[in-house]
């Protein structure tokens, strides 16, 4: 199975250039699946319908979240609604939504998605997400009921996604990292067979501070108060994704590669 993930997709530069490039990148790589991390698709935080509409219009298949995922209004309304789109499986069981689906794609194999989101530095106080992807893989196993599965660990530390990777190793496709917006040069395959990286980056504007104007940030960093709201930044927007293609009979990972384009 061939897939590719993007990194957070920020703003309107995010959205521009995964719509232009998902084409090329479906054909180039034979994708069967394509996989984003929208948790700042919508002006920086969170993601609407009509952001989702136009990613799947451009060929994008399943959309993640992460800690910004009920920034918009409609947000709970949404992760019902929108069969594609999961928020951290670690929220409580009652929350709206799900964090671990299974996909059966256009080519009949199974990729399940299993989407996370850290502890450390985070304010959410959600269930552990090692004892969380424990349970929720507990059923699935490689090459026998499912084909591929893919983690999404998003969350501050690095030590946190390097842990989970170790963690899942051999267990799963794919651990990709993601809020920190900013790609690590250590993509590779894990000693059990599972690709990863500790972040993947974003998709967005890299003229600014992690995707967004500079204006609004520096403030704070400077005079520790800001004065106005952060806006995504402006301007030609760059595509960070990993692509993962699977062994057919194990689903374990066979090749990975960085992939930054605009």
């Amino acid at each position: 199975m061939n897939l590719i993930f993007y990194g957070d997709i920020v703003g309107r530069s995010g959205r521009e250039v995964i719509t232009r490039l998902t084409p090329q990148l479906r054909a180039e790589f034979a994708l069967d699946a394509v996989i984003a991390n929208v948790d700042n698709a919508a002006g920086g935080f969170g993601v609407t319908a009509e952001n989702c509409k136009q990613l799947k219009a451009a060929g994008v298949d399943i959309f993640t979240g992460g800690d910004h995922i009920w920034d918009q209004k409609d947000a709970h309304q949404l992760v019902e609604s929108e069969p594609a789109l999961l928020r951290p499986h670690n929220f409580p069981p009652t929350t709206a939504g799900s964090g671990c689906k299974l996909f059966t794609l256009k080519s009949g194999k199974k990729l399940l998605i299993l989407h996370l989101l850290g502890q450390v530095f985070h304010k959410e106080y959600l269930d552990s997400p090692f004892t969380c992807a424990q349970s929720a893989l507990a059923g699935y196993t490689l090459g026998k009921n499912v084909d591929a599965i893919l983690v999404d660990m998003h969350c501050e530390a690095t030590s946190e996604k390097c842990a989970m990777g170790i963690f899942l190793d051999g267990k799963v496709s794919a651990v990709v990292g993601t809020h920190t917006h900013i790609p690590t040069a250590d993509s590779r395959i894990l000693k059990g067979g599972t690709a990863y990286q500790t972040d993947t980056g974003m998709c967005g504007n890299y003229d600014s501070i992690i995707g967004f104007d500079p204006t609004a940030p520096m403030q704070q960093f400077l005079g520790k108060m800001r004065r106005i709201r952060m806006e995504p930044a402006s301007g030609n927007g760059t595509l960070s994704a990993l692509f993962v293609e699977t062994d057919d009979t194990t689903g374990l990972a066979k090749r990975v590669e960085y992939i930054q384009r605009q």
